[in-house]
């Protein structure tokens, strides 16, 4: 059956009309119900967020602990993001992983590697080892500046080698590791540098022990004895002590002797005080 336009509607089509409770599409009714429900949800949620602040004698609950933690973590991912990340060497090695000595056991045999800053500002340097009672360093540690080198020593006694093993055959467990720092222009070198700044320390290299048949020529052998000179004659340099001025050399070749000066003024006066008593 046809419904006319001017008749007012069934009850089923009334019911139908009834927008949903909570709904957002059916009028203003549905629209009004909908805006309270969610105001009342936010208010109960706020009392619920302000009840868990409130200890249970009333007084509220400290955030300091809360912060701490977030402090921890934020160390925590930062120690971690450092560490993923590639370490940017301020030294090159030469050579660059390997310390070479020469086999000779029962002696105390010497290797050396040339260490240079190849950044823009000072760094210090300081050798560590796994074997600090056998082996030493020298030196142990120092500032370079900027495009600075020096040619470091290390020393080692070669133990005698157990159960009939060959010479060349035995594998040295002593490590050496070279760690750097960043310092702020040219200072004296202290160890407690690398103790004061430990999360500023960057491992540059860790080197291993390499032996070197004395009996047979080889390339490694004879840029470790050309280094080794290196280092000796620049430590023959570093004892000798500051060259003195010598006498002042004035005009063209006159040489002033300080005692003759000394004297000359003296034999002066004399002549003066001989003339005057006359």
């Amino acid at each position: 059956m046809a419904v006319d336009n001017g008749r007012p509607e069934g009850k089923g089509w009334r019911l139908c009309r009834i927008p949903f409770w909570g709904g957002g599409g059916g009028g203003s009714g549905g629209g009004s119900s909908s805006t309270n429900s969610s105001a009342s949800l936010t208010q109960h949620s706020h009392r619920s967020s302000s009840r868990s602040q409130v200890g249970q004698a009333g007084q509220p609950v400290s955030a300091v602990p809360d912060a701490g933690r977030r402090h921890s973590s934020g160390s925590t991912v930062k120690a971690v993001a450092r560490s993923l990340l590639p370490t940017r060497r301020h030294l090159r090695l030469d050579p660059p992983t390997k310390l070479y000595f020469p086999y000779e056991p029962g002696k105390q045999v010497r290797s050396a590697v040339r260490i240079k800053n190849t950044s823009k500002s000072h760094v210090a340097f300081k050798f560590q080892t796994t074997a600090p009672k056998s082996c030493f360093m020298r030196p142990p540690g120092g500032i370079l500046s900027p495009g600075e080198s020096i040619i470091a020593t290390v020393f080692k006694f070669v133990e005698h080698p157990e159960n009939n093993e060959r010479p060349m055959d035995q594998k040295s467990k002593v490590k050496f590791k070279i760690v750097s720092l960043k310092v702020k222009g040219p200072m004296e070198y202290v160890p407690e540098l690398f103790d004061e700044q430990k999360d500023q320390v960057a491992v540059e290299q860790i080197l291993r022990v390499v032996f070197l048949d004395v009996a047979r020529p080889s390339p490694q052998m004879e840029k470790l004895k050309r280094q080794l000179a290196e280092a000796d004659a620049a430590l023959e340099d570093r004892k000798k002590p500051p060259e003195d001025a010598g006498p002042r050399i004035v005009g063209e070749g006159l040489v002033i002797d300080e005692w003759k000066e000394r004297r000359e003024r003296y034999l002066a006066r004399q002549q003066v005080q001989g003339v005057d008593s006359v």
